[in-house]
């Protein structure tokens, strides 16, 4: 039986780095302050750490998916130089008003919907109960609540800070 462990479930824009909407170029991300030291911290204490994004610049044609997984390919790697790790990224394409066919469509992935989160509960031995998501939208928390973890309102600062006393360090 492999043992369960808790997961913090990051969404990223607003949250990881800086929102100034659909960010997809390497060189415009902005990390949020205290961001690199929260995943750290949340690797140490021995959660999980995800990342679930929506990402519609995809069907609005602004940019590709492979645009998408390099940004995360260049985060994964920006987040080893601090010794933390992000254990998924996932993204929803996918937006029932896009301009590109292929990803023109409703999607329970697309938060408010659960998809991402369940998807990587089916994934990963997570302890649901002592699971969080960090998110800086209402529609963030509608998801996390859908799949029944916690749900915090990011709005700013230091995200370390905010971060630490929402954990179970007590617990480990």
């Amino acid at each position: 039986m492999v043992s369960k462990r808790p997961a913090v479930f990051f969404d990223r824009d607003g949250v990881l780095n800086e929102d100034n909407g659909y960010v997809f170029e390497i060189g415009k991300l902005r990390w949020i302050e205290g961001a690199r030291e929260a995943i750290k911290m949340v690797n140490d204490a021995g959660y999980f750490a995800f990342v679930v994004t929506n990402q519609s610049g995809v069907a609005r044609g602004m940019y590709e998916e492979a645009h998408v997984n390099a940004l995360h390919d260049w985060m994964a790697a920006e987040l080893a130089k601090t010794g933390a790790h992000i254990d998924a990224f996932e993204y929803c394409p996918y937006h029932p008003e896009g301009t590109v066919e292929k990803y023109r469509r409703t999607s329970d992935r697309r938060k408010p919907g659960a998809g991402m989160i369940t998807d990587l509960l089916k994934r990963f031995p997570v302890d649901v109960s002592r699971s969080i998501l960090v998110g800086d939208n209402p529609t963030d928390l509608d998801a996390a609540r859908l799949a029944g973890i916690r749900g915090h309102l990011f709005v700013g600062g230091n995200l370390a800070q905010f971060l630490a006393p929402l954990l179970d360090l007590d617990r480990q």
